[in-house]
């Protein structure tokens, strides 16, 4: 049993629209198969992976580093004999090998592509749903049977931008969000405090939207954000400054009442060990959001989840950012407080199965093996395009 080959490709996921912090017209990310020999039903198992949007694609870190070391080691070093089946932490610490502590910035969301191509191998090997072989792994069995999904967009819309943002908001209902996620950070705050009431006349009420400032904004300013959205009672206020700014995360914790939620742009255990050591952020209130596709994959983010319960975090103040169908698996399977998804940006890379709808903010699980890539068919069409494998 081994790895035979691991392809990669570039995937673009161009849009013409900006957060605080970037714009995404020339957005791209890397999709990987990682080839087995595995057979079933009369075909060799592939794993399939991606990055998550927003920080591009990591062709060379794949090629000459990461992907080299997985198949050059001794192919039994990688597998779990008990389970007869290829060991996820093996594969990791081989593609990991050589390499120095901390800088955990490009290579982690390199390694997040491939770990995640290797889980769904992993997954289709065993002839399980990703999610229910985490449930039984880590979880003692126990499962949801429907999970909490919000919609991630609010995006600035340039000469359209009451107009837009509305019509998003509107379409991300109709597809049966409930909770709403907007950027701020990208204009003034007095421009952005009615950017969120237009998006309050959409959602009804404050606990149905959420604000992302992706990390652009200084503690002063973080500071008038949140004292002027306090009267709105808003789900939480994410990346209100650096996600690095530890000290900063504290302020605002202590001098505003406001939820706050970060945690996408950091890369490893040590990295949340430092935010929840020193953020002050508050485990009733705040909220968690890990991206397993960038930070090292779902090896590391089941560490991360590990970290957090010590550290007094309950599994349901995590929510996985990245709006894909690895952190739906991980919510369900690890009883999560829900899921990200981009219903309708970063297509056909965002959203989930096609064959399963969102109900009044919740969606159900899917029952074939693996991840769930080949049920989002415009996402696995591409990759297998990219990947030469159409």
């Amino acid at each position: 049993m081994k790895i035979t080959r691991i392809r990669d490709a570039v995937a673009p996921i161009p849009s013409p629209m900006r957060n605080a912090a970037i714009s995404f017209d020339k957005m791209t990310i890397s999709v990987v198969a990682a080839e087995t020999d595995v057979v079933r039903e009369g075909k060799a198992v592939i794993g399939y992976g991606f990055c998550s949007n927003g920080r591009y694609a990591q062709s060379g870190i794949i090629r000459e580093r990461l992907a080299p070391r997985i198949l050059e080691a001794d192919p039994k070093s990688l597998l779990d004999l008990k389970a007869e089946n290829f060991d996820p932490a093996a594969v990791w610490r081989a593609m990991l090998s050589n390499e120095k502590p901390g800088g955990h910035g490009d290579r982690a969301v390199a390694a997040g592509a491939i770990d995640m191509a290797v889980w769904d191998a992993v997954a289709k090997i065993a002839g399980k749903p990703l999610w229910k072989l985490l449930s039984e792994r880590y979880n003692g069995g126990k499962f949801d049977s429907k999970v909490l999904v919000y919609s991630g967009g609010g995006y600035y819309y340039p000469g359209k931008e009451k107009e837009g943002l509305q019509a998003e908001m509107r379409s991300c209902q109709e597809k049966g969000y409930r909770l709403l996620k907007m950027k701020v950070g990208g204009a003034s705050l007095a421009e952005d405090l009615k950017r969120i009431e237009w998006v309050l006349e959409i959602a009804g009420k404050g606990e149905l939207v959420a604000i992302d400032a992706n990390g652009r904004l200084d503690l002063t300013t973080a500071l008038a954000y949140a004292k002027a959205i306090e009267k709105y009672d808003l789900c939480w206020f994410e990346e209100p400054v650096d996600p690095l700014d530890y000290l900063a995360h504290r302020v605002l914790a202590e001098e505003s009442s406001v939820p706050l939620a970060t945690g996408e742009n950091l890369f490893s255990v040590q990295d949340f060990k430092n935010l929840l050591r020193h953020g002050g952020l508050r485990p009733h209130k705040d909220w968690l959001q890990p991206d397993p596709s960038l930070c090292y994959g779902l090896t590391e983010s089941l560490r991360i989840l590990d970290l957090s319960e010590a550290m007094g975090w309950t599994r349901r103040k995590n929510i996985p950012h990245g709006g894909h169908q690895l952190g739906l698996n991980m919510a369900a399977g690890l009883q999560l407080g829900g899921a990200e998804s981009y219903p309708g940006v970063f297509q056909p890379y965002g959203g989930f199965a096609d064959s399963i709808p969102i109900v009044d903010g919740y969606t159900t699980l899917h029952d074939t093996p693996g991840i769930g890539m080949e049920l989002r068919s415009g996402l696995f069409n591409d990759m297998r395009k990219r990947l030469e494998l159409a």
